[in-house]
């Protein structure tokens, strides 16, 4: 299984920008997936989980009412709108999947089995 995370940028406060997962390999239905971001100097820390299905979803706190998950299963993507970005949210984000029919969104790192390879969100004041 692979994940290609693309969609990041400069982009000015107050901005929006659309992240994109293309998830290869594997039955992508069966994958619940994750975004994660990484600050310089900071910890991984979740932003929002998708279920299988796409009909529930999880947000941290610090994103939310601002961000949204979606997921293409026929496109095989997974998408996180983020709108009224803030310097803050700079960083590398990244998406990960894991294969489960486990109905609580996976928070922690190590709950995840495949990794993109991040794209960077810069966020300018």
């Amino acid at each position: 299984v692979q994940l290609q995370a693309s969609g990041g940028g400069l982009v000015q406060a107050g901005g929006s920008l659309r992240l994109s997962c293309a998830v290869s390999g594997g039955t992508f239905s069966r994958y619940k997936v994750g975004w994660f971001r990484q600050a310089p100097g900071k910890e991984r820390e979740i932003v929002a989980v998708i279920s299988r299905s796409g009909s529930d979803s999880y947000y941290s706190d610090f994103v939310k009412g601002r961000v949204a998950i979606s997921r293409d299963n026929a496109k095989k993507t997974v998408y996180l709108q983020m709108n009224s970005l803030k310097p803050e949210d700079t960083a590398v984000y990244y998406c990960a999947a894991r294969n489960t029919i486990l109905t609580e969104p996976l928070l922690s790192n190590n709950e995840y089995h495949y990794w993109g390879q991040g794209t960077l969100v810069t966020v300018s004041s």
